[in-house]
């Protein structure tokens, strides 16, 4: 295994009082498509933004391709940011914005380009003030594509694009990662991590809790159990290890952390109908740590 696209190590920001990323030590390969989860605050936008130079961490370093982030020039020869909310300027067409862009790097595969802006559906002939958006991102999509770079950090990539538009989007992102490309994908919509990442790493409160593939996760100590049961469900909560209850058509699904013998003891108990069992979802996993 070679250098890793991107590493932190002791990666550490107070903005005062409040701790927004804490000793964030992780290693991101080459090829690899890494999901980055965490609700609100949990200090996935602060590591981003620590990558990128934009803020200097309180203690700790960090390496692109090798190259100290603090080495901004070489850092930022390799990589490519794609926020949430783009901000462009408004006067400009989407053509002209994509030269502005494509000039700063320096380094634009014009044909790959315009098959991107084709398999987008983008219009690049407007100004960027009449644009939703959607179409915005799909301005930052293309222009951190059209580089071919070797790390993409992408924060929230298909915020305002429709689900057709998301399908695309999964299909240049692996077929980024197929080129040896790199993709940090930090997202809120846990089906499209699902299908996209490699590994996913949770954070909560600006500490590393969790690093693992997707069938590592679904093989932690968690179980999902759709019960169904001739009356009234109880609710479950009183039985040790229960650490969600939701309605599931007609009957329940109780998330059970640890060992499901003290509910099956409490299902022996009740007229059950139905009972069926099933590794967790991403969605299941992720609200168990929260």
């Amino acid at each position: 295994m070679g250098e890793p696209a991107i590493r932190t190590v002791g990666l550490t920001k107070h903005f005062g009082d409040v701790v927004a990323l804490d000793n964030l030590t992780l290693d991101v390969q080459q090829g690899e498509i890494f999901g980055f989860l965490g609700p609100n605050g949990a200090g996935k936008s602060t590591t981003i933004r620590l990558l990128l130079s934009l803020i200097r961490p309180t203690a700790g370093e960090a390496w692109i391709m090798g190259i100290p982030v603090a080495d901004v020039a070489k850092a930022h020869r390799h990589v490519t940011y794609v926020p949430g909310d783009v901000a462009l300027w408004p006067q400009l067409t989407g053509t002209e914005t994509l030269e502005l862009l494509g000039n700063i790097s320096g380094n634009v595969d014009a044909p790959f380009r315009d098959e991107l802006i084709e398999r987008l559906q983008f219009d690049p002939s407007k100004r960027v003030r009449a644009y939703s958006k959607g179409n915005r991102q799909k301005i930052a999509l293309v222009a951190a594509f059209m580089t071919r770079p070797d790390v993409l950090l992408l924060d929230e990539p298909t915020a305002g694009l429709d689900p057709l538009m998301e399908d695309i989007f999964q299909s240049l992102a692996r077929e980024a990662t197929d080129r040896g490309q790199t993709i940090l994908l930090s997202s809120h919509i846990l089906d499209e991590v699902e299908d996209l990442c490699h590994r996913v790493a949770i954070l909560r409160e600006g500490q590393l809790i969790e690093v693992a593939t997707l069938d590592q996760l679904q093989e932690l100590d968690t179980t999902v159990f759709d019960i169904e049961v001739d009356g009234l469900a109880p609710t479950f909560y009183g039985v040790a290890g229960v650490i969600k209850v939701e309605p599931n058509g007609t009957g329940t699904r109780v998330t059970v952390k640890g060992s499901p013998a003290p509910l099956l003891v409490a299902l022996s108990y009740l007229p059950v109908t139905h009972l069926r069992t099933h590794t967790p979802s991403l969605e299941e996993i992720f609200l168990s740590y929260y």
